[in-house]
């Protein structure tokens, strides 16, 4: 971290859930003044807002630079209303959905902040026969995430000092999206695993813990203003190796690892999702941010996805907590 980006005073739009609550985490560790904005589900010094493997000592150094406003991040009055009066050097808006989620934040505090980092998705690019995707790509204004690249050009226009960060998809310990652990559910209770296509697509994943690190090292990089940065690991990995790299990460053979690959235009899933990843090539390269920011990959599929498994999936086990829902796959396999 530069002398420039130590000690600022930061709010956080959230900060409660996975990719919010590790960069919290990451600011307050850094020795950041930390303020969520958020309704308050979670208290500070909630034990549910302690992240894997964080100790208790180290958990309530990290409350003493947290604090909270409680409010409705949906509603303009509430935010104007709450925020009033309060001044900051950064602005972490990590669950804007639509342009109308932000523009109040952004109306309020363009001429003050000296930064506003806005978590956007990898989501908002065109399908494209060339990859991986890099940021000068086309975006598609048909996204189901158009209301992101809405706000990403709302965020430009205005002229306050932004950066956007696309992500592909994120995983880890805590995830509430069913992504690793729908591989991990199926391999537990020893099922085949039912992959859409021919397995062979390739999909980027990026590690919460190194998403919340690289949107940290945006504070105090001028090089940062004004830009967008793809945010995942270095590499990609086929639908099929991920069925197989969550078999190691459990312990379990890849020899012993049955998958079936089916035809998705064959069946009638209706709102049920049968499969956690879209099915076809959707990968980024991070090098910008590697070259721009200070900032390192820390966590490969391998190391992440046993990270997932011993510290979120073996829990929920243990607790009772899984879903198995199989359903979609019973449709699939007849069984």
């Amino acid at each position: 971290m530069s002398a420039e980006a130590s000690g600022k005073r930061v709010l956080v739009i959230g900060g409660t859930r996975f990719s919010g609550l590790y960069l919290t985490k990451v600011l307050a560790d850094q020795g950041h003044e930390v303020v969520l904005f958020n309704r308050g589900s979670k208290p500070i010094g909630d034990p549910r807002l302690m992240v894997p493997n964080e100790t208790q000592e180290e958990f309530d150094e990290r409350n003493s630079r947290t604090s909270v406003i409680l409010g409705d991040r949906t509603d303009a009055n509430d935010i104007q209303s709450k925020l009033q009066g309060q001044e900051f050097d950064a602005i972490f808006d990590n669950n804007g959905r639509e342009v109308s989620d932000s523009q109040p934040l952004i109306d309020m505090y363009k001429n003050s902040v000296s930064q506003y980092i806005y978590m956007s998705s990898a989501g908002v690019y065109q399908k494209s026969d060339i990859m991986p995707h890099m940021e000068i790509d086309a975006v598609d204004m048909k996204s189901r995430h158009k209301g992101k690249l809405d706000t990403e050009m709302y965020l430009e226009s205005s002229g306050i000092p932004f950066t956007s960060i696309r992500p592909t998809y994120i995983y880890g310990a805590l995830n509430y999206n069913p992504l690793e652990e729908w591989f991990f559910e199926r391999l537990n209770a020893k099922r085949p695993i039912p992959i859409p296509g021919h397995g062979q697509h390739l999909t980027g994943l990026g590690h919460v813990m190194d998403l919340a690190k690289g949107m940290a090292s945006v504070l105090g990089n001028s090089k940062a203003i004004g830009q967008v940065y793809n945010m995942q690991d270095d590499r990609a990995v086929t639908f099929d190796g991920m069925a197989k790299c969550c078999a190691n990460a459990m312990g379990i053979d890849v020899s012993e690892v049955e998958i079936v690959h089916y035809d998705p235009k064959e069946y009638d899933f209706g709102k049920k999702k049968a499969f956690p990843m879209r099915p076809q090539h959707f990968f980024t390269s991070p090098s910008k941010a590697l070259n721009d920011l200070e900032w390192n990959i820390e966590f490969d599929i391998e190391k992440g996805l046993k990270d997932s498994f011993e510290n979120d999936f073996q829990i929920k086990k243990e607790q009772g907590n899984l879903k198995n829902d199989f359903s979609t796959d019973i449709m699939i396999l007849g069984k």
